[in-house]
């Protein structure tokens, strides 16, 4: 495996940085402002499409920036699976800024300079997530993207949206200071490296109690993750504009938080040493609860984005069902469900976002008949349902096939029972949705 130095990491990161400045110096041109968001967020795909040729070919892109403490480096890593969550999000949030332009604007929504401002930041952390290569830069840049979007989450600035707030703060930071940051210092006292590796970092470095307790402490501080019961944060969130929905369902929080588990178990843990301590079956059957208790949770939600909301706990957990399996097949289709997930649920937060605009009504009892006022909206959004329920041809099926071969890869039988009747649970939200605003 060849290793580059490139500066280009760095770039990608800066350039929402550099855009902060320029959107903060346009907050009263707002055609203006809006075109540094725009431009920022083409230029930071472009970089990172750039960057694939290399990356195809096999090789790793590699940029040290500072040692804060001996050990403790700022340092960034672009392998095949960083790309991969970085060309999602940075192709998003291109989608989601002129989405954003067009709902803040139809709103009339106050504080749009700040609003563009945070987002910019967000892309940036999740940029230094996807990039991390070591979990001291990942624990960076997790802690800047919670900070960041908490201005959004609150954006509204009513009672409901400061409580959601302190809420969101509460379980994102106080899991990942509580646990996360415990289970680095343990994981540096044991390994005496904090750098990923494909082979993990921690096999040989410490007693079964002291590794099964590491990880215990890892995937509770992972809150991002939003497995029960760390997962409330979620739906409270939803006080926020619907663009700030789709950032922390699709585009960034969320997927930082899988894509932080994923690199946990694969590049600190490594397959062989989670199957030897049997680490990864628990968290496949605590990821299959949350998969069935949230489905049913949002079968009682009459509040669209709150439904969609608990959706995408159940979704979330089918991504780290796959990599918890530890069997190529099922790790496959986690990973692939990253992607054809967050394309299926921003389209949904769309849709839902332009119903209220048209309407400013947020119950699905209360939009009988919409379908026939908006058909156009209406029928992205069943086929996005399509795709999460896992109906053929739609894309969730793939990702779905690939998990329940995983799991039989994995002679976990149970597991393919809660795919199949977590795949009822979905069509009858989503149905019960299509049916009810049709």
């Amino acid at each position: 495996m060849e290793i580059i130095t490139s500066i280009k990491p760095l770039l990608i990161i800066s350039v929402s940085l550099i855009a902060v400045l320029l959107i903060a110096a346009s907050r009263k041109y707002p055609n203006l402002r809006e075109s540094w968001t725009i431009l920022a967020a083409i230029t930071k795909f472009s970089l990172v499409v750039s960057m694939l040729p290399l990356i195809l070919k096999g090789k790793v892109i590699e940029y040290f920036l500072i040692s804060v403490l001996p050990g403790l480096d700022i340092k960034f890593r672009v392998d095949a699976f960083g790309i991969f969550f970085a060309l999602t999000s940075s192709f998003l949030w291109i989608i989601n800024s002129f989405y954003s332009i067009g709902y803040m604007r139809a709103l009339k929504e106050h504080a749009q300079t700040r609003f563009y401002i945070c987002f910019a930041i967000a892309l940036s952390a999740t940029m230094g997530i996807a990039f991390s290569a070591n979990l001291f830069t990942l624990f960076v840049f997790y802690e800047m993207l919670t900070l960041c979007t908490y201005p959004l989450v609150i954006h509204k600035e009513t009672p409901e949206a400061i409580k959601g707030g302190k809420r969101y703060l509460t379980y994102l930071l106080g899991t990942s200071i509580g646990f996360q940051l415990f289970a680095i210092f343990l994981t540096y006292n044991a390994a005496g490296t904090l750098e990923f590796s494909n082979n993990g970092i921690l096999a040989g470095n410490g007693s079964a109690l002291l590794l099964t307790i590491i990880f215990i402490l890892f995937i509770a501080g992972i809150g991002k993750g939003a497995l029960m019961p760390f997962h409330s944060w979620l739906p409270a969130a939803m006080v926020a504009p619907t663009p700030v929905s789709a950032l922390l369902h699709a585009v960034a929080v969320v997927k930082a938080g899988v894509f932080t588990i994923i690199k946990i178990v694969l590049f600190v843990f490594g397959v062989d040493l989670a199957s030897q301590l049997g680490l990864g079956h628990g968290l496949a059957y605590f990821a299959s609860f949350t998969i069935i208790a949230s489905s049913i949770m949002a079968l009682r939600q009459d509040n669209l984005k709150l439904r969609l909301a608990y959706s995408t706990i159940s979704q979330l957990s089918y991504i780290i069902l796959g990599v918890a399996l530890l069997s190529p097949d099922a790790i496959t289709g986690g990973i692939m469900h990253i992607i054809i997930h967050a394309f299926g649920k921003i389209t949904l937060f769309f849709t839902a976002g332009a119903i209220y605009v048209a309407t400013h009504k947020t119950k699905i009892s209360e939009l009988n008949g919409i379908g026939k006022q908006m058909p156009f909206t209406m029928t992205a959004f069943t086929i996005a349902s399509l795709s999460m329920i896992g109906i053929p041809p739609a894309a969730g099926f793939i990702s779905k096939w690939y998990l329940v071969l995983g799991s039989i890869e994995a002679h976990q039988m149970p597991i393919v029972i809660v795919i199949m009747a977590s795949t009822i649970l979905n069509a009858c939200y989503f149905f019960n949705s299509i049916c009810s605003i049709l």
